[in-house]
This record gives structure tokens, C-alpha cells and sequence, in this order.
């Protein structure tokens, strides 16, 4: 089961998760005939990618729910709802097939929260592995004034959501009958019950292949300015404001430093007049979206590569960065903290926006 699948480079709907659940349907599909329940939306790029070649001995079995209920996608928090649904519907779609090709073994791949049911995990009678997946991180507390009251807002629902669904009996079964459960973070792991703690396994949520981790990228200029670079979907949770306050102060100290941010997002707007208010508009650049493979380059040719998500499983551009031998500062939390250590960045423990951006600040001090 695989919702979110899409080649790397492609257009997709659902960023990182896209490309996680692409890769590891081609390595399980390396190994073994997969059948891989998905949507439509990323149809086009599949068959693009199946045509090209990208993946072999996987079968892509597209559904969706009815066309009226997609605005669904569109909406915060609704997507989840949809996918509910559409795990229904997956589970007779799932059923179905098994009667005709007597599956070995179920793989929840996308989508995998550590909240959320697996139908047909839960009901197929075969051996079910689920993950990677997280969702017990939350915004560090004293954060939350970064965001505004509707951001708030969605946070407690987004909590309040996550303890229900916790309490599904769907979820309750689908996790009794996993053989594996794939955690990507430290707070997922610690939320486990002891019952399934001796299935638990720390596993990445991203998408970064081996072919990624040899790619040749060019060495980081050696001209008179410190480049410093961040990617990601410009929404509060991603920390952007925290990142451009944090390269005011650092440089106050270096003025010879400039700082990129790649992608777009709903705070574009408010990212802009707070830099205009540092007056850094010489300095902090907001380039717009970035295809990956330049991304990648671009990462290779920074001196540092600044992550500042306050609340993200993954963090599939920080893998990316390492992949490129670029030094990452980040927050000390959820996937970006499991990943980073001192053989390839510094962590700041997000005790309160104030500290945090003292600490961030210092962290590209130490690297310059």
C-alpha cells in the first residue's frame, strides 16, 4: 500500500512522501513481484517512470474515491480523512487480488502515521509489516508563539486527532498483527506500547537512494562569500522565520555570508517583510522552487545547508545534504535530530525561540 508514489524529479502531489514510497516499492520490487495499491494522482509520473525504466517487477493498481470528495487533498488536515477512506476501499481492492495471486506478505508503505489504522494490515489474513512512519512529534513547547492562531488551532486538533485515531480499534488490531512496525523517530518509538516495542526497528522516512549517496557533486566554491542554504515548502512549520532571524544575528558578525531559501509556500509574503525589516534584501535571497537534481547541486556547492522545522518525521533535504557531504545545522528534534551527529552537523535543542536562534546562530559561527 503505497498512497503517496512518484519518481524522483517528477511531478507529484505529496513532496518527500512521494519519493519514499517510489524508492522503496523499487527495492522491494528488486527483490521480489510486488503488486503496489496507489492513486491516481501520481499516474502520469508512474507510468513515465515505468515506461523509462526507473522500476521493475512492481504492478501499480491505481483507486480513488468519487471526484467529489478530492477537495478533500486540498484542505489541512483533510487529506488524512481521505486517506482513511480510501483505505477502505484499498482493503476490498486488497482482498480481492489475494483471492487470485495468494499474497505472501502485506507492506503498509506511505502514509504509515504511528496513529493511524491499516485495514488491510489488520484484516488480511497475511504477515503484515508496516512503516516507516512517525507522527508523535510535535511543535516543541514555547514554539507554538511562532505560529499564528489558526496554526495554534491546528495543533490541537492535530493532537487531539491523533490520540483518537490511537484509540481505534482498527488501529488497535492492525498494529497487533504487525510483525514489524518501522519507526522514523525517537518520540514515536517512546510512545510505543510495551507490547510492541520488541517489534519496533528505527528506520529513515525518506527517499534518498544509494544512487543518490554516489552521485559526483561539485566541490563548494571557494569564492569570498559563506553560502548558506535552506529548502523546503514555505509553511510555518518549517521554522523559516527562526532561520533568516538566526543568519541576522550571524551576519552581524560575517557580513560576508548570504543565505538562499529554496521553495514556496503560504508565508512567502511574511518571510519577505521580515527580511526587508532586517534589511537583508542583499543577503537572504528567496529563490522560489528548485527541480531536485539542481537542489542537489546547488547543496553541494553551500557551506552549510540550515534546517529549522519545528516539527518534521522526516526531512528528506537534510539526508540530501549529507548525501552531498555538505554540514547541516538543524533543530535537536524528531527526524532531522535521529539523523544529524557530530560527524556531519550541530544540533540546537529547541528549548524556546529566543535560544533557539541564539544557538542556531552559533551553530553557523562555529561552521564558518
Amino acid at each position: 500500500c503505497a498512497f503517496a508514489c512518484c519518481p524522483p524529479g517528477k511531478p507529484g502531489f505529496a513532496g518527500g512522501e512521494d519519493v519514499l514510497g517510489w524508492n522503496l516499492l523499487n527495492q522491494i520490487g528488486a527483490r521480489h513481484d510486488v503488486w503496489a495499491l496507489t492513486t491516481s494522482q501520481n499516474k502520469t509520473s508512474i507510468e513515465q517512470g515505468v515506461s523509462e525504466g526507473l522500476i521493475n517487477h512492481v504492478r501499480f493498481q491505481y483507486l480513488d474515491l468519487p471526484f467529489w470528495l478530492r477537495p478533500m487533498l486540498r484542505i489541512q488536515g483533510g487529506h488524512q480523512a481521505y486517506y482513511f477512506l480510501w483505505q477502505i476501499k484499498a482493503y476490498f481492492v486488497a482482498r480481492r487480488l489475494h483471492r487470485k495471486q495468494r499474497f505472501d506478505l502485506f507492506h503498509h508503505i506511505t502514509y504509515a502515521n504511528d496513529w493511524m489504522a491499516s485495514f488491510i494490515g489488520g484484516l488480511l489474513p497475511i504477515p503484515y509489516i508496516r512503516g516507516p512512519g512517525g507522527g508523535a512529534h510535535r511543535t516543541p513547547k514555547g514554539f507554538l508563539k511562532e505560529y499564528s492562531l489558526n496554526g495554534k488551532l491546528w495543533e490541537l486538533v492535530r493532537s487531539a486527532g491523533q490520540w483518537a485515531f490511537r484509540h481505534d480499534p482498527f488501529f488497535l488490531i492492525s498494529q497487533n498483527r504487525a510483525k514489524a512496525i518501522l519507526v522514523c523517530t525517537s518520540e514515536s518509538m517512546a510512545q510505543l506500547p510495551q507490547s510492541w516495542e520488541q517489534k519496533a526497528h528505527f528506520f529513515p522516512v525518506s527517499g534518498v537512494s544509494r544512487e543518490d549517496l554516489e552521485t559526483e557533486a561539485p566541490s563548494p566554491s571557494s569564492g569570498e562569500i559563506f553560502e548558506v542554504l535552506s529548502a523546503g515548502k514555505l509553511i510555518r512549520i518549517k521554522g523559516f522565520a527562526l532561520a533568516i532571524r538566526a543568519f541576522k544575528k550571524f551576519s552581524d558578525l560575517h557580513p560576508n555570508t548570504r543565505f538562499t531559501i529554496a521553495g514556496r509556500g503560504p508565508e512567502e509574503v511574511h518571510l519577505n517583510k521580515l527580511i526587508s525589516s532586517f534589511g537583508l534584501e542583499e543577503k537572504v535571497i528567496l529563490c522560489g522552487e528548485v527541480p531536485r537534481d539542481n537542489l542537489l547541486n546547488k547543496m553541494a556547492a553551500v557551506d552549510v545547508f540550515l534546517f529549522t522545522s519545528l516539527r518534521d518525521g522526516g526531512g528528506t533535504v537534510v539526508t540530501e545534504a549529507m548525501a552531498v557531504g555538505t554540514p547541516v545545522v538543524c533543530l535537536d528534534a524528531a527526524g532531522p535530530g535521529l539523523h544529524i551527529n557530530e560527524n556531519c552537523g550541530l544540533k540546537v535543542v529547541p528549548a524556546s525561540p529566543e535560544q533557539a536562534v541564539e544557538g542556531l546562530a552559533a551553530a553557523l559561527d562555529v561552521l564558518y
